[in-house]
C-alpha cells in the first residue's frame, strides 16, 4: 500500500537519520520562505484576510510574520502561507514546478509557536513534510498539472498534514486518516493564476493539512489508502501517474535537495529569459536595438503568455513584460512588478520589440536569445542553466541579501539580522520564542 508505506517512512525517519546536507538545505529553505512571507505581509490581500479574521473574532494564538497581529492557529497557517506566495519569489522544485515550503512552513511555525516545539522538532517535521509532498508530486506530474491543477496546493496539502502529524505525534492509523482527510481537500486551479487567489492556494493547503491532522488526532476517520485507491487522489486527478515514485529510494534520494531558490520575483519558467535579457542589457544599447527574439520551452507561453498585462501581478505572468523590464532595468525584483511599471509607455513600447518562439527541444532551465540591431548585425546568447537552478544555485550570501532586501523595510535592520541568524541555526534553539520576538519592528522605519 502506497499511502501506508509513505506514512511508515515518515514516522520512522528520525532527525538523526537525515543527512546534514538535507538539514542545511531545509534551513535555507525556511530562510527563503520567511523572507518572502514577511516581505509580502503588507499586501492588500493580507489586509483583506486579516480584516475578515477580525470580523470573525478568532483567538489571538499565533503570529503573522511581518505583522503585529496574532490570529488563531488555522487562520495563521492560511495567512502566512498566502503571504509567502504573493511575490512569486518562493522556492521551486523545477521537476514538478512545485513550491514546497509554502504549504509546510506555515504549519510547523504555527504549531511550534502554539505548542512550544524546539527548532529541531520544527525542522524535522518541515523536511519530512516537504519530502512527502514532492514525492507525491513526482508521481502525478505532468498529467495532473496539465489538467489544470495547481500542484503546489493539490499535493502540498499532503505534506502539510504529514508535517503537522509528526509534530502532533500521530500514530500510524491517525496519520493515514490525516492523509485521507487532506486528500479529499486537495484543490487549486490554474485558472486563477494572475489573481490574489493563486497565492491563496498554498495558504489553503497549509490550513487544510493542519486541520486534517488535528481532526485525525481526535479520531476523525478517513480512507487509509487515499493515494492509490481506485477513487483516490492519483486515479481521480492524474490520468497518468506512477505511484512507485512516492516511496522509491526513501532515505537515500532526497527530493528536497532539488529545491531551488529564485533570484527573480516571478515564475521560474521566466528566469532563463530574464538571464538572457539581462545579458543583452549589459551588451546592447536601447538606441541600437531593433528587436529581441526568444526561443523558449513550451511552458513559458502556456504559463506566462499574457501579452498586455494590466497590473503588476499580471506582469509576473507575461514573458513580454518580464523580458522588457529585464532588458531595460537589468533586474527583475519585486520592485519591477508594479502597476506603474506595466503602464509605463517606455516598457510597453519595448514589449513590442520582443517575439517568442516555442521549441520543444528547449529545456525548462534554458533559453536562446537573438538581438537584432538596427545596423543588421545580430548578437546571440544561450542560457543553459538559469540563475537559481540546481546547476547554478543561489549561494547562502545571495540568499541573505535577498532576505534582507525583503524584510528590512518591514521589520528593520536588527530584527531582520536576528531572524536570519535564528533560521540558519534553527536546530540549536530549544524553542522559537526568540524567532517570534524578532518578528517585531526593531527601529523606526521610513518609507
Amino acid at each position: 500500500m502506497v499511502t501506508k508505506t509513505l506514512v511508515n517512512h515518515c514516522l520512522s525517519t528520525s532527525y538523526d537519520q537525515i543527512p546534514q546536507e538535507v538539514i542545511l538545505h531545509g534551513k535555507r529553505s525556511l530562510l527563503n520562505w520567511m523572507g518572502v512571507a514577511a516581505g509580502a505581509s503588507t499586501h492588500p490581500s493580507i489586509d483583506i484576510l486579516l480584516e475578515l479574521t477580525n470580523e470573525l473574532k478568532t483567538a489571538e494564538q499565533v503570529s503573522i510574520f511581518g505583522r503585529e497581529e496574532k490570529v488563531d492557529l488555522l487562520m495563521a497557517t492560511l495567512i502566512n502561507g498566502t503571504s509567502s506566495h504573493i511575490f512569486d519569489y518562493d522556492d521551486t522544485h523545477l521537476d514538478t514546478i512545485h513550491h514546497p515550503s509554502g504549504p509546510i512552513a506555515p504549519v510547523v511555525f504555527a504549531l511550534g509557536e502554539h505548542l512550544g516545539f524546539s527548532g529541531k522538532e520544527i525542522l524535522h517535521a518541515f523536511i519530512l513534510g516537504c519530502e512527502a509532498e514532492l514525492r507525491i508530486a513526482n508521481a502525478v506530474y505532468p498529467s495532473h498539472y496539465q489538467l489544470g491543477w495547481h500542484i503546489t496546493s493539490s499535493t502540498g496539502v499532503f505534506g502539510a498534514a504529514i508535517a503537522a502529524g509528526i509534530l502532533l505525534k500521530l500514530d500510524e492509523e491517525q496519520m493515514l486518516w490525516a492523509l485521507g482527510i487532506a486528500g479529499t481537500q486537495s484543490s487549486g486551479l490554474r485558472e486563477v493564476f494572475g489573481t490574489m487567489t493563486k497565492p491563496f492556494h498554498p495558504g489553503k493547503a497549509a490550513q487544510n493539512g493542519l486541520l486534517a491532522a488535528l481532526l485525525a488526532k481526535k479520531g476523525f476517520t478517513s480512507s487509509e489508502k487515499i493515494l492509490e485507491a481506485k477513487r483516490g487522489f492519483a486515479s481521480v486527478l492524474a490520468p497518468e501517474h506512477d505511484l512507485e515514485k512516492v516511496n522509491v529510494n526513501w532515505g537515500t534520494d532526497w527530493e528536497l535537495l532539488k529545491n531551488s531558490f529564485k533570484p527573480y520575483a516571478c515564475g521560474i519558467v521566466l528566469h532563463p529569459s530574464i538571464d538572457a535579457c539581462i545579458y543583452l542589457h549589459k551588451n546592447v544599447s536601447l538606441e541600437d536595438l531593433k528587436s529581441i527574439e526568444l526561443k523558449v520551452n513550451p511552458y513559458v507561453l502556456e504559463l506566462t503568455g499574457k501579452e498586455t498585462p494590466q497590473t503588476g501581478l499580471e506582469g509576473k505572468f507575461s514573458v513580454y513584460f518580464t523580458a522588457a523590464i529585464a532588458f531595460l532595468d537589468g533586474e527583475a525584483s519585486e520592485k519591477q512588478y508594479t502597476d506603474e511599471k506595466v503602464k509605463d509607455q517606455k516598457i510597453i513600447e519595448m514589449q513590442k520589440k520582443i517575439s517568442i518562439t516555442v521549441d520543444e527541444a528547449i529545456k525548462e532551465e534554458e533559453v536562446e536569445v537573438k538581438a537584432v540591431l538596427k545596423d543588421g548585425s545580430e548578437i546571440t546568447h544561450k542560457v543553459e542553466h538559469a540563475k537559481g537552478s540546481i546547476q547554478n544555485p543561489m549561494v547562502e550570501e545571495e540568499l541573505l541579501t535577498k532576505f534582507n532586501s525583503l524584510v528590512e523595510d518591514i521589520l528593520g535592520k536588527s530584527s531582520t539580522e536576528q531572524m536570519a541568524k535564528i533560521l540558519l541555526h534553527l536546530d540549536e534553539y530549544p524553542s522559537i520564542d526568540e524567532l517570534i520576538q524578532s518578528n517585531k519592528k526593531s527601529e523606526v522605519l521610513s518609507k
